[in-house]
């Protein structure tokens, strides 16, 4: 008798033990918080930059300043202030969570995509090597010690890129802006390794005008 009872007790403890390992880790629902990592935290620190609640970097990292403005734009719209993206939190910035989110040391995915995206919005209309000479730009910067060490980091620093600044780095890249993206990740560099480039006919800016020029492409000058 007292046998089977260890042993309905063994068999009982070992179904808890499963249940509480996997069931939980499936049903959970997807919450982006201090630690978090991925292309979910860059959606959180766009909408939260396009508002005025954040001014750090898009880098898809969750630190301590993208809880900071979460905590201010939850306040703000009345939900409760934790600092967690759950889906009330997701929902109110239009925001759908994956249902898996990372919280890992790896680097945030959508590198190419934002790229692609930093490519369309400011070389569109432009030769395929220059689209990919402002990639390689990009790239250039994140290599460089006086820059973001990250391409969102580069891409999204404050007064960088004009495309940031009135929005049209949110625009769909196309075909060409997307195979630029790869090509200048894969190392082709049009500039041998410019950190600037401008529109002659856009610029009066005496700064980067006294750049010394390295190449033309198309309506671009890339200096360093």
């Amino acid at each position: 008798m007292r046998k089977t009872l260890l042993r309905k007790g063994k068999i009982a403890l070992l179904a808890l033990l499963i249940t509480g390992l996997l069931f939980p880790v499936l049903s959970a629902e997807a919450a982006l918080k201090r630690g978090s990592r991925g292309d979910d935290v860059i959606a959180v620190q766009k909408k939260l930059r396009q508002w005025g609640y954040y001014d750090g970097a898009v880098d898809g990292v969750f630190g301590y300043a993208t809880e900071r403005a979460v905590r201010w734009f939850q306040q703000k719209n009345g939900l409760t202030v934790d600092g967690v993206v759950g889906p009330q939190t997701a929902a109110a910035m239009g925001l759908s969570l994956s249902s898996t989110v990372s919280s890992s040391t790896k680097p945030a995915s959508g590198d190419v995509y934002l790229l692609a995206q930093c490519i369309y919005s400011e070389s569109r209309g432009e030769p395929y090597k220059g689209q990919v000479a402002v990639g390689a730009v990009v790239l250039n910067r994140v290599k460089s010690s006086s820059f973001p060490n990250s391409i969102a980091g580069v891409i999204y620093q404050k007064g960088a890129f004009s495309a940031v600044d009135d929005g049209q780095i949110n625009l769909t890249p196309d075909d060409s802006a997307l195979k630029a993206a790869k090509d200048a990740m894969n190392g082709w560099d049009p500039t041998s390794g410019c950190l600037y480039y401008y529109n002659p006919a856009k610029t009066s800016n005496r700064w980067i005008r006294s750049r010394p020029i390295v190449v033309r492409i198309g309506s671009h000058v890339f200096c360093k």
